[in-house]
């Protein structure tokens, strides 16, 4: 099921299920504005139901355009923001290796761990849209008047990253292997204890190491949709709901 069909399904799925809130849910909430439905302001007054699933919406659109954006031949490599470089612990082998004309190696070993997270992330839309069902209402409108331009974004990482490292790792231990990720470190590493005086050992663990990174890239793209949303860079307040939603939070302010 691709990621867009899975993310209507459960758009479709949390309308369903917080319709069927009763209006005491309101109460329960603090009374410094947080959760009230605000009866008349230019955006006319947002429900429950659609607070929580506008804010899945705009979620689940900044994954995809993420994901879109990432998974495809230099998503990382060429995004300076995101690519990912040697790890700290191996930055003085690629000083070394650099500066004795062997920095062929370095950037064959650099381009495939950018190629793993390239692969690793365009399947990990199943996981993102399992972690995004547990957004609450609570949460929703917490989100929308917290004054945090990346409000969602930090929600999502708090509330997911453990989970998603787990998730995570195996498909970027397989892309790893896929793009010989493993085979360009050892030589890397062969090579570096082939010069005169180095007596240094590093061990780096390369499925830890790229799945940490891909995710760092992930959620830094995903803020960057989230701030595309607030201030509607580019139209892109796409959906009628995403609109109202953030329309009726930025009369709140």
């Amino acid at each position: 099921m691709t990621f867009v069909k899975q993310f209507k399904k459960l758009a479709l799925c949390t309308f369903i299920a917080t319709s069927l809130v009763s209006c005491d849910v309101l109460t329960q909430l603090p009374s410094a504005g947080i959760g009230r439905p605000m009866g008349s302001t230019d955006t006319g007054s947002i429900s429950n139901s659609e607070a929580a699933s506008g804010i899945k919406q705009a979620l689940g659109q900044g994954l995809e355009k993420s994901i879109q954006t990432l998974a495809v031949r230099d998503g990382f490599l060429g995004n300076a923001a995101v690519k990912i470089l040697m790890p700290p612990e191996a930055q003085q082998i690629e000083r070394t290796l650099r500066g004795i004309g062997l920095g062929s190696l370095v950037d064959n070993f650099i381009t495939n761990l950018n190629r793993a997270a390239e692969s690793a992330v365009k399947e990990a839309s199943p996981v993102f849209m399992s972690a995004l069902s547990q957004l609450t209402v609570r949460d929703a409108f917490d989100i929308l008047l917290s004054g945090q331009q990346d409000a969602a974004t930090n929600f999502f990482r708090r509330t997911t990253s453990d989970q998603l490292v787990g998730k995570f790792s195996p498909i970027v231990e397989k892309a790893i292997g896929d793009h010989h990720v493993t085979r360009y470190w050892t030589e890397l590493i062969t090579r570096y204890n082939q010069i005169p005086l180095v007596n240094e050992k590093v061990e780096t663990d390369l499925t830890k190491y790229v799945t940490e990174r891909a995710i760092d890239g992930l959620f830094l793209q995903v803020a960057k949709e989230e701030l595309n949303i607030r201030h509607n860079i580019g139209g892109s307040r796409s959906t009628p709901l995403i609109e109202k939603v953030f329309d009726w939070a930025d009369q709140q302010k």
